[in-house]
């Protein structure tokens, strides 16, 4: 674990509590509290079910969900042994925050959980998102590892959600250049998803980090994978789309790189390949930028030095 982990004082704890009911609050809700109160005195508030008389009666609403879900949070040793097992927390404010997460604004994670030898500061502050179809082609595998092989060479982490697939291809690539890799999952870091990438994301922490805004143990679900996208999005300097489907997981990430103003790049497959059409639509309709090699997606995520 980074030697500059905070320690567990009782307001981290609270914290780490809150991530287990920011799902059925929202963050946006949870955020003001925490901000104007502390972690500590925003749990107390919701475990009461007493709030700050000036809090607006929808929001007062939005968080009695939350006390439905306290029984399903961990107590204080079994999140105390979740910290010791090699999972931190990193919240905003914490040296290891990486800042451009902060872009989303009201969707900002409360924290995000972490496990690997990488600090995610660091990991994220040179980075490129390498995202795409989990039904990929051969071409569309070598693409993605090549230019992922080729970034890492550059001293650039690679970020991707550890799919099947490219996301998959993505990660091997920037590993076997002996690059640093990010796996964003949709699940809770302690578990391995999907199943047959174990081994893969046991080597990306090995390398980099694996990380999540949702809590130790949390399985999937559609909602998690859609909040997932953001997080990708929002992690690196820019992304790249290699081979994806109108209606893919890979193109509502892309939209939320468009919203967030971060270099777009796509690289269509076949066109005669169903996984080649949202990358079209992106290059025609987002203007994303069509790469065909790492040294476009440098060009792209660089801005030149000023001539004299």
């Amino acid at each position: 674990m980074p030697s500059s982990s905070p320690p567990l004082d009782d307001n981290r704890l609270a914290l780490a509590t809150l991530t287990w009911l920011a799902e059925a609050a929202e963050p946006r809700h949870l955020r003001p509290l925490i901000q104007a109160h502390g972690a500590a005195k925003t749990l107390a508030m919701i475990t009461a079910g007493q709030y700050p008389g000036d809090l607006t009666q929808p929001t007062r609403a939005r968080l009695e969900r939350p006390r439905r879900h306290l029984r399903d949070v961990p107590g204080r040793d079994e999140l105390a042994a979740i910290f010791r097992s090699g999972v931190r927390l990193v919240s905003p404010g914490d040296a290891e925050w990486p800042s451009r997460v902060d872009d989303l604004g009201e969707e900002t994670p409360l924290a995000l959980w972490a496990r690997g030898a990488g600090r995610l500061d660091e990991t994220a502050g040179r980075s490129v998102s390498i995202i795409g179809s989990r039904a990929a082609t051969a071409y569309g595998m070598h693409v993605a590892g090549d230019i992922a092989s080729e970034v890492a060479r550059r001293g650039w982490t690679v970020v991707s959600g550890a799919a099947y697939g490219i996301d998959g291809a993505a990660h091997r690539g920037a590993l076997a250049a002996g690059g640093t890799t990010v796996a964003v999952l949709a699940c809770g870091v302690d578990r391995a998803y999907p199943a047959g990438h174990a081994d893969l994301i046991d080597a990306i922490g090995q390398a980099g980090v694996i990380v999540s805004e949702q809590p130790p143990g949390r399985l999937v679900s559609r909602t998690r994978f859609l909040d997932r996208n953001r997080l990708i999005a929002a992690l690196s300097t820019g992304t790249v789309v290699v081979e994806a489907s109108r209606m893919s997981g890979s193109m509502h990430t892309a939209r939320h790189v468009a919203e967030l103003g971060r270099p777009l790049m796509a690289v269509p497959g076949p066109v005669i390949s169903a996984a080649s059409g949202g990358c079209h639509q992106l290059i025609r309709s987002c203007d994303a930028m069509l790469v065909t090699c790492d040294t476009e997606v440098m060009e792209a995520l660089t801005v030149p030095e000023p001539r004299d």
